[in-house]
């Protein structure tokens, strides 16, 4: 007997696609953040703090500039792609991890320049949280959506070169759901995770062996701190609880209730003596582990609170501080005051921060107006301000009291372009994003575009402009001068203008490298984009080849009030859609009322009229021939794009109707 074999159904082909976006930003180093701060490190022998949030941008800050009232700022460490979630610092000082939504892990030199010395790429999703242990040897851990913990050597990642750049790395095994927590003790025998599973689960780093998982919580854990040996550990869930854990015990052994709503945020002394907890209800909490009932009220932030660092003094050793990170966009430190009294958790205790390090506002909404060029938008201080997306730089402030639907209809125009970019405002400026599907669908006059010096009928193409202009300094980029090419005059941007390429597929979007207009032009980053920009794009910038025009089809019949001497054949017609109506008219008067030669009248043309006795072409047609669509006339300047979308606005073939003036 024949025995059959079954047929493997054949593997899905992922669609992979290249996406080229860039962020319009006023001035070459952004030195405040924009939108909320997610993460803060403290170095206490340098007295440099560092912040990470949702502009993607880490920054360094000299604390005691900063008591000395001077500009605190040093440095912004500028790789990631979307929001940095958690940094840890390591090595002494010398090297800063940094976890992104962008799905990448990287390490930082924070020393000396201030650069990227390697990114790691093992993760799927957006990654959370980070990790740190001392002893035996540094390791870190990180963790996301991906439901994936990797253990990385730090002496391994900080030695990782260009030429030297294979790491290896651990995996602990076991999570069912996205990561949101994750903790080591310095001694690195015990790791700890949270997630949404509302569960703890705890596994032995050296081993990769999964230990326990601790039940108690009802949502969500946001928040885990360990003590030094391993033994005990606290964990603050969206259920707005605190629980205090003995793993030896495996059970929960104390709970904290002194918070109204989600915990995100836990730090304890050296000791493990003593909690320090905020979260969504903006309230930062003290609470002695030896009695879990009593917390004092230390202060109240302006916003939510993402973290909390605690910081002692050096000139003072008694004054210990605590930096928070909120929903806002200034970081603030705090004092915490000896005395403790446990009596009274509605009166915070501290009124005022000692020091603030201030941001900056967010983009928060936008509009693209209908030139398909301008954008409007508002900040968080509610400032509206106008940007060109094709020169990528704001083109003035606009006045208060202004609203983004008053720019939106004074800024209205007859014409009707087609969408060619996407707009994201996540990292708190504009990010214009190119997409393959529709970077080259907008076709204008090349006057309309603010090229004067071009002929009336010439035409260019925004999206091809666009990419010319952000890779003007590459080297490989088209350096012909074509005159007549629809992308020649395109406009040079500012220099620091960062650039980022990412791949997409259906359920993922990954960065797959990150340049500026002016490093383009470096060795290294224009060897890295000859290899990752996509032949969409090379087309354009590196052989000057641009996209044909869009082609409508439509009908030309008369009007119902004009009835011609002569049968006229219902044609489909077919014309660029940048074919202006003025253009049409000429048709109707040299094709149709006044053919050249006598074929026209066999297929439903004019009247057989010779060559020499034809009416020559007016100069102003529109006085002699009219168009009209939906019983609308038809402005001569108008071209057929604009007649489709914002005159006929239905389906099927376009259809216009043409009368002789009387």
């Amino acid at each position: 007997m024949q025995q059959q074999q079954q047929q493997q159904p054949p593997a899905t082909t992922i669609k992979k696609k290249t996406q080229i976006s860039f962020l319009i930003r006023n001035s070459p180093i952004e030195t405040k953040h924009r939108g909320f701060i997610n993460s803060l490190q403290y170095d206490c022998s340098s007295m440099h703090l560092f912040s990470a949030g949702s502009d993607s941008v880490i920054r360094q800050w000299d604390i005691l500039a900063k008591q000395g009232l001077n500009d605190p700022f040093l440095r912004c460490l500028e790789h990631h792609c979307d929001w940095v979630n958690d940094i840890v610092l390591c090595s002494g000082g010398s090297r800063l991890i940094s976890a992104s939504s962008d799905t990448t892990v990287k390490v930082w030199d924070v020393r000396k320049k201030g650069t990227c010395l390697s990114t790691l790429k093992t993760h799927k999703d957006c990654v959370r949280c980070l990790a740190y242990s001392r002893e035996p040897s540094e390791t870190v851990a990180s963790a996301g959506l991906d439901k994936c913990i990797y253990l990385w050597d730090v002496n391994t990642l900080t030695k990782v070169t260009a030429t030297n750049n294979t790491v290896t790395t651990s995996s602990l095994r076991g999570t069912k759901n996205s990561i949101y927590s994750l903790a080591m003790n310095e001694l690195g025998t015990v790791i700890i995770a949270g997630s949404t599973e509302n569960i703890l689960r705890v596994w032995d780093p050296r081993t990769c062996q999964k230990i326990v998982k601790l039940r108690g919580h009802t949502e969500n854990i946001r928040a885990i701190a360990v003590n030094r040996e391993g033994t005990m550990c606290l964990s603050g869930s969206s259920d707005g609880t605190i629980r205090l854990w003995s793993i030896g015990q495996q059970r929960c052994i104390g709970a904290v209730r002194c918070h109204s709503d989600s915990v995100w945020a836990l730090q304890t002394d050296s000791n493990f003596s003593t909690i320090y907890s905020g979260g969504r209800d903006r309230r930062v909490f003290r609470t002695p582990m030896r009695n879990l009932g009593t917390s004092d009220l230390l202060f109240i932030e302006q916003k939510p609170i993402q973290k909390l660092i605690l910081v002692n003094d050096a000139e003072q050793q008694q004054q210990k501080h605590l930096w928070a990170a909120t929903w806002d966009s200034s970081i603030n430190r705090w004092p915490i005051p000896l005395d403790f009294h446990g009596f009274d958790n509605t009166t915070p205790k501290v009124r005022q921060p000692d020091m603030t390090i201030g941001g900056a506002p967010s983009i928060r909404k936008y509009a693209v107006l209908n030139d398909r060029r301008q954008i409007v938008s508002k900040d968080s201080n509610g400032n509206l301000e106008l940007w060109d997306a094709l020169q990528a730089k704001k083109l003035k402030n606009l006045s208060q009291g202004t609203s983004i639907e008053d720019v939106i209809r004074e800024n209205v125009r007859k014409s009707w372009i087609p969408s060619w970019f996407s707009v994201e405002t996540k990292c708190g400026v504009l990010e214009i994003t190119l997409d393959e599907s529709d970077v080259f669908s907008a076709w204008v006059s090349a006057r309309d575009a603010g090229f004067a010096d071009k002929p009336s009928d010439a035409k260019v193409n925004f999206g091809g402009l666009l990419l010319r202009s952000l890779f003007e300094r590459w080297p490989y980029s088209y350096q012909g001068d074509d005159g007549d090419s629809p992308l020649q005059g395109f406009y040079s941007l500012p220099l620091h203008i960062p650039i980022i390429i990412r791949q997409s597929t259906d359920d993922l979007v990954r960065p797959l490298f990150r340049t500026s207009v002016r490093d383009a032009a470096s060795q290294s980053d224009s060897a890295m984009l000859k290899d990752v920009l996509p032949v969409w794009v090379l087309q354009v910038v590196e052989s000057n080849h641009f996209p044909k025009f869009n082609k409508i089809p439509f009908y030309l019949q008369p009007h119902g009030s004009f009835i011609p001497k002569f049968q006229i054949k219902k044609d489909r017609l077919s014309a660029t859609e940048m074919l202006q109506c003025r253009k049409v008219m000429e048709h109707v008067w040299e094709k149709i009322l006044y053919p050249a030669d006598n074929s026209s009248n066999e297929n439903g043309g004019g009247g057989g009229t010779t060559t020499s006795s034809l009416p020559a072409m007016p100069e102003n047609i529109e006085e002699k021939i009219e168009l009209f669509c939906n019983d609308q006339k038809l402005d001569p300047e108008m071209d057929l794009r604009t007649v489709k979308h914002l005159i006929w606005k239905q389906g099927g073939d376009l259809l216009i109707l043409f009368r002789p003036v009387r």
